[in-house]
């Protein structure tokens, strides 16, 4: 046993119990922590939110626990007496004794519902939910500190992997050149949920969710998710997106003053080939460390490439749990508003729609640098907006163009701005 889940047995023992944890949403990825919570010394699955509350009773079935209290009607009892709790509605979350809960949605309208809520409530937010924070994490991230709660996004996806090398190059005292991701699925901007229903059957994911791959949302979510939180912008609008394997992301993503990219070091970008790994393109100041990266095999320089092959989505999302419960600190959070996803039009759109969220019909994601990006609408704003002028296609949506219908989330963004 590590240290770190020897601690975590302590604790455990100190409270008396295990610590509790609710996920809210039991897809591809809550299914995949589920099982690992089932596992995990320390920690029991206590709740499970879905839409559909019989599939959030087979997560917890991965978890290795069985007689589900169904409903939300004696649920707090139900949990008090040991029982699991399988839900269809997120507003029970609050009511519950939970410690830490785990929003894996994807789902923007309901990821800043259940984190707003569970931290007034006391609850520490682990969010798979990258969608909501890119679009109102800094507001969260305010209100936990206030709070006293932690909350930060997973470890296992990207932006957290690519942090961490950030982090690693800078405690090696390099200077970091560009900090990124590999794409490993196509590229089809106009990609939309119902024509990859059946490769969505296949890989067991939401049609939505995989729409949002292949029309590009995810990766410029997530690279909008690591700027914001290592300060690094993005270098221009949707990124550069170079086709390259590793060896040559450190003559590629460098500045083009040296045969790269970039207008200048220091930038968030992907890439096509280095999949699905993050990666962070280096340099050092003194010939010395040069010279011995070269030795080391990381090439001849004066760039260099450091490579995580891969990143474990939802079955590293534990350690964040961790990490959160043990260290009271978060794994990522946004440390500033750097980069912006802004909705963009996958064909024309006429006034009057009504528009579909991230992978949908009528909208896809594209990166620019915030203080760029003010007078254009957040993606994670534009579901259920309506359309108020024709939108031509590949053009981004003006926010005077579209009637954002009053939520949670438009709310916390309204008090996010103002803050800023």
């Amino acid at each position: 046993m590590s240290d770190r889940l020897a601690r975590l047995t302590a604790f455990a023992d100190d409270i008396g119990r295990p610590v509790r944890i609710c996920l809210v949403g039991a897809g591809q990825m809550g299914s995949g922590l589920a099982a690992q919570l089932g596992r995990m010394p320390g920690l029991e699955l206590a709740a499970v939110v879905d839409i559909n509350a019989d599939r959030a009773a087979a997560a917890l079935g991965l978890a290795g626990r069985d007689s589900v209290h169904v409903g939300a009607a004696g649920a707090p009892a139900a949990l008090a007496a040991g029982r699991p709790v399988a839900l269809d509605d997120p507003k029970a979350v609050a009511e519950l004794d939970i410690d830490v809960v785990v929003e894996a949605t994807g789902v923007p309208l309901v990821g800043a519902a259940v984190a707003h809520n569970s931290l007034l409530a006391g609850q520490d937010v682990v969010m798979l939910n990258v969608e909501t924070d890119v679009t109102v994490g800094v507001y969260l991230d305010d209100l936990a500190r206030s709070a006293g709660q932690v909350y930060t996004i997973a470890d296992g996806d990207e932006p957290v992997c690519g942090k961490e090398l950030v982090d690693l190059a800078h405690e090696m005292a390099f200077d970091v050149v560009c900090a990124g991701k590999g794409k490993n699925n196509p590229f089809r901007p106009s990609a939309v949920a119902g024509e990859l229903q059946d490769e969505a059957d296949r890989k067991h994911m939401n049609p939505k969710m995989l729409a949002s791959f292949v029309d590009g949302s995810k990766t410029m979510i997530e690279m909008a998710a690591l700027s914001n939180a290592t300060g690094l912008p993005v270098d221009t609008v949707g990124m550069h997106g170079v086709t390259s394997e590793v060896d040559g992301l450190a003559s590629t993503l460098i500045p083009a003053a040296d045969g790269g990219v970039l207008s200048e070091a220091g930038r968030v970008d992907y890439a096509f080939g280095p999949a699905p790994g993050v990666f962070v393109v280096v340099t050092h100041q003194d010939e010395t460390v040069r010279q011995e990266m070269s030795y080391l095999g990381m090439g001849a320089g004066p760039y260099f490439t450091l490579y995580r092959p891969f990143h474990l989505a939802s079955l590293e999302a534990p350690r964040t749990i961790i990490t959160t419960v043990l260290d009271r600190r978060p794994v990522l959070r946004p440390a500033g508003w750097h980069a912006e996803v802004v909705a963009t039009a996958k064909h024309d759109i006429p006034a009057g729609t009504t528009l579909q969220g991230i992978g949908g019909d009528h909208v896809r994601g594209v990166t620019y640098r915030a203080d760029q990006a003010t007078e254009f609408l957040p993606l994670g704003l534009a579901e259920n907006g309506v359309v108020q002028t024709d939108i031509g296609a590949g053009d981004p949506l003006p926010r005077s163009a579209v009637d954002v219908p009053a939520s949670v989330i438009s709310t916390l963004r309204s008090l996010q701005e103002m803050r800023a």
